[in-house]
């Protein structure tokens, strides 16, 4: 039993393509679950929401939020830090909101040749790390992120995703 508490996570299937995948739910729970055991991170109380869209939903998100018209796996919308005092209701803090694209996710594991299942964690422990202050912007914090998602497949039995361009 972690010293910690787990952050709650809530997935959200707003596209039909996710019906293709029944266990999507479980295998993201898994994977954020223990993305936050070994990162070890003081979240205290805290929940995440995942939206499991498709491409159109995910280009509208894309376009909206960044400019970029065009789908993608995962985008991370981490929250506002509260500001002010904390209020008495005890409510868990919100992490932010994880988006991940069936369409896009199917084909990358096709075209990568790696089980759905695995690809998936990777995108949602990607997206989790967004969401607690890992970014990927200075090749220094891209190499401790990476390294970080390593760890934390492996420790789901997840081949490194990134060997392939190790080469």
């Amino acid at each position: 039993m972690p010293h910690f508490v787990l952050p709650v996570s809530e997935v959200l299937v707003v596209a039909d393509g996710w019906q293709a995948e029944p266990d999507a739910e479980a295998v993201i729970h898994r994977a954020i679950a223990t993305a936050a055991e070994i990162v070890e991170a003081d979240l205290g109380e805290a929940e995440l929401a995942i939206m499991l869209t498709d491409d159109a939903g995910m280009r509208t998100l894309n376009s909206n939020w960044r400019g970029i018209d065009k789908p993608t796996n995962v985008l991370s919308f981490p929250a506002l830090p509260p500001t002010g005092p904390r209020g008495g209701d005890n409510a868990p803090r919100m992490l932010g909101d994880i988006a991940i694209s069936y369409e896009t996710t199917r084909n990358e594991a096709d075209d990568e040749q790696k089980p759905f299942d695995h690809h998936l964690s990777h995108l949602a422990v990607h997206g989790f790390l967004h969401l607690i202050g890992y970014d990927h912007e200075k090749d220094d914090d891209a190499e401790a992120m990476e390294a970080l998602e390593q760890e934390i497949l492996a420790q789901l039995g997840i081949p490194d995703p990134y060997a392939e361009r190790m080469d």
